[in-house]
């Protein structure tokens, strides 16, 4: 009798769901990802075959690696100093004290209400009126400052995010056992914090990577400044920008998978 119940609830449930069925809209999915995977497919097919300039690739290659160098080097440096700044950020954003609550708060605010683009032109072209970066590089490290500085605000957030995810309860058996307020966060709060900050940093990462395009602007030499110099002389805009998204992809799927494997790695410390 009971199974009669359920069979017919089943049947009345199918027909509820009319044309859209859990079948049906399994292989409607798997048809658009396959459109979408031949349209891509065929469009990266007649880029390389028919628009891609493979002597001027060969050409200007040599120029790719250097600018690639140089993308590299800025990359790690704003990266490291964004998370240590984000650090202090999130731990200010987390404090007992008002003053310096506020204070982060402050920064977080200006740096994420405000255009990269913006901040860059005020460190690049506003601070040499006060007599500070009047040298010819000052370009490269007003660039270094500028990413390190917002993406440290964006940081900061996502570990006031993972801090606050922690109970309150390791905080206070940490103190019970005689830790102080330092040393509670630094071997208890953070080390739990960062594992689940680790997606919202990790994806920050990789936007500050696509973020130094913009330092173009500030007369840095970067990926998108030598397709416009290639483009701009030869006429040719998908050879550079072939080697324009290869250039970034070589940075980010990296950096993606190194952020799954590590997220990969606290889930399973979690499980133990």
């Amino acid at each position: 009798m009971a199974e009669t119940y359920h069979e017919d609830a089943a049947a009345e449930h199918r027909a509820g769901d009319g044309l859209l069925t859990d079948t049906r809209l399994k292989w409607f999915g798997i048809a658009v990802a396959g459109g979408f995977t031949l349209l891509i497919a065929f469009i990266i097919f007649r880029i390389l075959s028919d628009f891609v300039d493979y002597e001027l690739l060969r050409a200007i290659f040599p120029r790719f690696i250097g600018t690639y160098i140089d993308v590299l080097v800025i990359v790690v440096v704003s990266s490291v100093l964004s998370l240590i700044g984000g650090v202090f950020i999130g731990l200010g954003r987390v404090s007992k004290t008002k003053f310096t609550r506020a204070v982060a708060t402050c920064y977080v605010e200006f740096f994420r209400g405000t255009p990269l683009l913006f901040q860059l032109f005020v460190l690049y072209i506003g601070l040499p009126r006060f007599g500070i970066g009047n040298f010819s590089q000052w370009g490269w490290y007003a660039g270094i400052i500028g990413l390190s500085l917002n993406h440290a605000a964006y940081s900061g957030e996502a570990i006031k995010g993972g801090i606050n995810s922690i109970p309150d309860g390791q905080m206070e058996a940490a103190r019970s056992l005689g830790m102080s307020y330092i040393s509670a966060m630094r071997k208890v709060v953070l080390p739990q914090a960062f594992r689940n900050a680790l997606a919202a940093v990790g994806n920050d990462q990789i936007i500050l990577v696509k973020d130094t395009s913009l330092l173009s602007v500030i007369a840095v030499s970067e990926l998108i400044s030598l397709f416009r110099n290639v483009n701009s002389n030869q006429f040719d805009a998908w050879t550079p920008l072939v080697l324009v998204a290869i250039a970034y992809l070589a940075i980010t799927l990296p950096l993606g998978k190194l952020v799954r494997m590590l997220e990969e790695r606290a889930e399973w410390g979690e499980q133990r």
